[in-house]
C-alpha cells in the first residue's frame, strides 16, 4: 500500500482527526507538490511521538522557533516513506542510534498551523503542516545529543507532565493528550 492509500484507509481516531484528514486528503487530490516545501501553502510531515518501553516518559526537543518542548518530526522533501522520515528526524533531533516503529500504521494525523518565521536567514510565510505521526519507542538510558541547529534541548518528559513542560496548549491537548489516550485505550 503507497503512502496515499495508507493516509485514506487510516481510521480516524476523533472528530479533529476526522476533519484533518478530509483537509489531508482533499490537499493530496489537489496538489502534485503536497510531499515537499515547494507547495507554500501546505505540505506533508511526519512526526515521532516517542516513548518509553514502560510508556511512562516522552523524548521531547526544545524546539527553537517554537520555543516549547515539543516531539520530533519534520519535512517530507519528496520522501514518500513516511515512517522513514519520522525515524530520520527522531535521530537527527535527538542523536538516538536506535528508535524503533511500536506500530508500523500511521499512529495519528493532524493539521498543524506554522507561523511565519525566520529560517537559514529567509523568511518563510505562514502555512500548514499536514502531520502524519507515528509511534516510536527508543530506550530512556541511550544517549542523547542536542541538534544546535533548530533546538536548544532534548530530554525525557513524564508522560502525564507534558502540559508542564509545553507551551503550546492546543499542541497538548489535540496531539499529545490524544495519543496518551489512544496508547492507554490500545495498551500498548
Amino acid at each position: 500500500m503507497n503512502w496515499i492509500e495508507k493516509i485514506k484507509e487510516y481510521i480516524p481516531y476523533n472528530e479533529q482527526e476526522h476533519s484533518d484528514k478530509a483537509l489531508i486528503v482533499n490537499c493530496i487530490d489537489k496538489y502534485d507538490n503536497i510531499l515537499s516545501r515547494e507547495n507554500t501553502l501546505a505540505h506533508i510531515t511526519s512526526s515521532g511521538y516517542i516513548v518509553n518501553k514502560n510508556r511512562t516518559k516522552v523524548l521531547m526537543i526544545y524546539h527553537n522557533i517554537y520555543q516549547s518542548w515539543a516531539w520530533t518530526g519534520g519535512h517530507a522533501d519528496g520522501d514518500c516513506d513516511l515512517l522513514h522520515v519520522a525515524i530520520k528526524e527522531a535521530k537527527e533531533e535527538t542523536g538516538l542510534k536506535n528508535v524503533t516503529p511500536v506500530l508500523d500504521d500511521i499512529f495519528g494525523l493532524d493539521v498543524l498551523t506554522v507561523n511565519g518565521h525566520i529560517k537559514r536567514g529567509q523568511y518563510v510565510s505562514s502555512h500548514l503542516h499536514l502531520s502524519i505521526a507515528y509511534l516510536l519507542e527508543a530506550d530512556e538510558d541511550d544517549l542523547l545529543i542536542v541538534n544546535e541547529e533548530e533546538t536548544s534541548g532534548v530530554k525525557w518528559l513524564p508522560i502525564n507532565e507534558l502540559h508542564i513542560h509545553c507551551n503550546e496548549p492546543y499542541i497538548v491537548k489535540s496531539v499529545y493528550d490524544k495519543f496518551n489516550k489512544k496508547i492507554k485505550e490500545l495498551n500498548l
